[in-house]
């Protein structure tokens, strides 16, 4: 049966990536518009598109996606919002979940990819880890985002969890610019990237549902730059309770 399937497998993989480029020329005009509106007003206008794009995209490959809220959500306020990793798609995932203005922060290299790395310049903050200069920079981008009201997106965890553990360890950056900013933190997991596309391979693509959960605000009110790592366990902590009683599928511990 696995042969059997084996060339079906082969042109869903295939149609899915046709799809995922066809849809990006379709609004290219679109993102080229929109990008004259400034690294504000214009990257609002590009994030919403990446979200018109994310929406055809899994509508058309059969990945229906729903958001779960463990308790009532304000897309309006400004959050950090912080995610498990675990799956290429993740990316999809996070502008079909956040629904709102935001700016997710993403490794440099992938802007050298031609006309996509065109959008993803302007839609997101770049950084480059091996670079202090350029890791300060972001960091001071981030800072300015919030202060103008917009949320910022992290995966604390930096690359893939390749584990069987639900998280893997986290870096400080997102909680030191909460508590320097007295902005909240919001945890999100991501349920299915896992089965949707494997960490292995892009090609691991497959259809089937995706669930986003937002769990409760983290305030940093009263944190101080000493407390940061009890910051980053509680929010930890958080995140890999409610992992293990979604059940989430990487979970071997």
């Amino acid at each position: 049966m696995k042969y059997l399937l084996s060339p079906f497998r082969f042109l869903y993989v295939i149609y899915t990536l046709v799809l995922f480029v066809a849809i990006m020329f379709i609004l290219l005009p679109l993102f080229i518009v929109a990008s004259w509106g400034g690294p504000v007003r214009g990257a609002n206008y590009m994030i919403r598109l990446c979200t018109l794009w994310a929406d055809c995209w899994m509508f058309l490959v059969g990945m229906p996606h729903r958001n779960i809220f463990e308790v009532p959500h304000d897309f309006n306020k400004p959050y950090i919002y912080v995610a498990n990793h675990l799956s290429y798609i993740d990316a999809v995932l996070l502008v079909k979940a956040i629904r709102k203005n935001f700016r997710p922060l993403g490794r440099a290299e992938t802007a050298q990819v031609p006309i996509f790395g065109f959008i993803y310049r302007r839609a997101i903050v770049t950084v480059d880890r091996s670079d202090p200069k350029n890791r300060a920079a972001s960091v001071s981008r981030l800072k300015a985002l919030l202060r103008k009201g917009v949320s910022i997106f992290v995966f604390p965890e930096g690359t893939f969890n390749m584990t069987t553990a639900p998280l893997k360890s986290f870096y400080d950056g997102a909680f030191r610019i909460a508590i320097e900013t007295g902005t909240p933190i919001k945890p999100l997991l991501f349920l299915d990237g896992y089965h949707r596309m494997h960490y292995s391979h892009p090609t691991s693509i497959s259809p089937g549902q995706s669930r986003a959960v937002f769990l409760e605000e983290i305030t940093v009110e009263g944190y101080t730059m000493e407390q940061l790592p009890a910051l980053k366990s509680r929010v930890m902590d958080l995140m890999e309770q409610k992992l293990k009683s979604y059940h989430a599928a990487w979970i071997n511990t």
